[in-house]
């Protein structure tokens, strides 16, 4: 019997972290969708499947269904990551998450998966998506169109991953339980920051490395160029002396928030990547040992992009806050293979490959 080939979609696809992974498990990547124009290069360039640029809810499921999965000696799996801040922890504003967008997204993702029936969905997402009502109507979609559901908060050390990022992923099969593969890693081995990043080149705050042009850091003023360096690994604000220290920091209200300046360890995984990364102000982005904020490369490396990925064509003008939407936005490149890697155990368990 000849063994069927395995094809993906990926929604809300960015420039491909997902994808990427999925690929290298062995899924062919058909496609990726995404409203952000900016992503197009990076995604075709690397995953090498077509990039569809749309709003979602343009896009119908007869139209994906017709234009790559019209072929019955391959299976199919639909990937996607809805846009996460409406139901991220950093989204304090009730109505305002109920206002927003994207907060129906997820309910697209729902309505593609009921029109294309593909025998697999996996979907990423933050782990308060959890507790939500519409978690529970994309549940209830996945059931009544007879697929079997698992899904976990997936802390990334876990697999292999220097980043403290901990991810909802869920997995649904029409051939039977399907489940993400058992951790590779522990604590005795977890990747730390100094594992991903500190074999590159020193730089200085608002340097360009001469032989690496993604190894850029943003420039820092006087005064955070001094805190940085009154800042200690995993410390705080308060290793500052008092007239470093902002009005925030003062208030009861800040006086929490001790990983705001903050400086990272080499000797544990990095905090969560976001897009603000490059902004010393934002998180626990201070390098360990520079006085700096993280560079565009080491944030790629600590998100598990592969050294040889290709950003941005040589044309183009490297604009900094774009790279670092587009890598903060995406899903760790490790953890779509680990995600690929057991939906093809899955299917070859199932006698389906």
């Amino acid at each position: 019997m000849r063994k069927k080939k395995v094809k993906a979609i990926d929604l809300y696809s960015g420039i491909g972290g997902l994808s990427l992974g999925l690929k290298q498990a062995g899924i062919k990547i058909d496609a990726g969708i995404d409203i952000d124009y900016s992503c197009k290069n990076a995604f075709e360039t690397n995953v090498k499947g077509d990039f569809i640029v749309s709003d979602i809810k343009k896009i119908k499921g007869e139209f994906l269904v017709d234009k790559y999965w019209h072929d019955s000696s391959k299976l199919y799996v639909l990937a996607g990551c809805a846009p996460c801040q409406p139901f991220s922890n950093h989204s304090h504003k009730k109505k305002d998450k109920e206002k927003t967008e994207k907060w129906g997204l997820l309910n697209q993702f729902s309505r593609l998966i009921a029109e294309m029936s593909p025998e697999v969905v996996t979907m990423e997402n933050v782990p308060n998506l959890s507790k939500q009502k519409i978690f529970q109507d994309f549940l209830d979609t996945l059931k009544s169109n007879n697929y079997h559901v698992s899904y976990s908060n997936v802390y990334c050390p876990d697999y292999g991953i220097p980043q403290k990022r901990t991810r909802l992923v869920l997995l649904a099969s029409k051939f039977g339980k399907v489940e993400l593969l058992p951790p590779t890693n522990n604590k005795k081995n977890y990747l730390t920051t100094k594992d991903a990043i500190g074999h590159l080149p020193s730089i200085e705050s608002g340097e360009i490395c001469k032989t690496d042009p993604l190894h850029r850091a943003s420039k820092l003023g006087e005064t955070n160029l001094k805190r940085i360096k009154a800042s200690k690994p995993n410390g705080s604000w308060r290793d500052w002396e008092e007239s470093l220290r902002l009005p925030c920091h003062v208030r009861e209200s800040g006086s929490t928030y001790t990983s705001v300046y903050g400086r990272m360890s080499w000797d544990e995984p990095s905090p969560t990547i976001t897009t603000q990364f490059y902004n010393y102000g934002t998180g626990r982005f201070g390098h360990p040992e520079q006085d700096r904020a993280l560079s565009i490369r080491e944030a790629a490396l600590l998100q598990t992009f592969p050294k040889n990925f290709i950003f941005y064509k040589d044309s183009d003008r490297l604009f900094l806050t774009t790279l670092s939407r587009q890598i903060g936005n995406a899903v760790p490149v490790r953890l779509g293979y680990i995600i690929g890697k057991s939906i093809i155990k899955h299917l070859n368990d199932n006698g389906k490959i």
